[in-house]
């Protein structure tokens, strides 16, 4: 669908550590498209790298929104998706394990989806891939492309 539709699209993870990057990219076809993600633990990485607000909560809809608006903005893309939460097995920061949070930014909008998933560290990390994948695709069914990019190469 990104390709038909000429979209740039990148992911943000968080939660997830590249598998939902890698997902993306096994998609045939991908290197038309796909931009890259980034896979960023670290306040001070999320921060620097991605626009974080210092302080943000890592498990929350602010932190989900603002990585995936700053790898948009990173990546020149049409469309992020992000994860950001609590694996498990046991809670953190106060969250409870299973809490998940996807965010998403394009040039309509910034929006996020918390998601209360159950099951041990794995099936957590799965079922959050296979619903940003959803969500990247529901996105992206909807936009066109901006337009001319930063770094692409100028036609004589």
């Amino acid at each position: 669908m990104a390709r038909e539709r000429g979209l740039r699209v990148c992911v943000v993870e968080s939660l997830t550590s590249g598998r939902f990057a890698s997902t993306v990219g096994a998609v045939e076809g991908a290197g038309d498209w796909f931009a890259g993600g980034v896979v960023a633990y670290r306040p001070d990485i999320k921060e620097r790298v991605l626009g974080v607000t210092p302080g943000t909560d890592p498990v929350s809809a602010v932190c989900a929104e603002q990585l995936a608006d700053g790898g948009r903005r990173l990546f020149d893309a049409d469309l992020c998706v992000s994860t950001t939460g609590v694996g498990g097995p046991d809670a953190e920061g106060g969250h409870e394990a299973g809490t998940v949070y996807l965010g998403w930014a394009s040039n309509d909008g910034i929006g996020h989806r918390m998601l209360a998933l159950t099951g041990d560290p794995r099936q957590v990390l799965d079922e959050a891939v296979e619903i940003a994948a959803r969500l990247l695709a529901f996105h992206a069914e909807s936009l066109h492309p901006v337009g001319p990019r930063r770094g692409d190469a100028q036609k004589p």
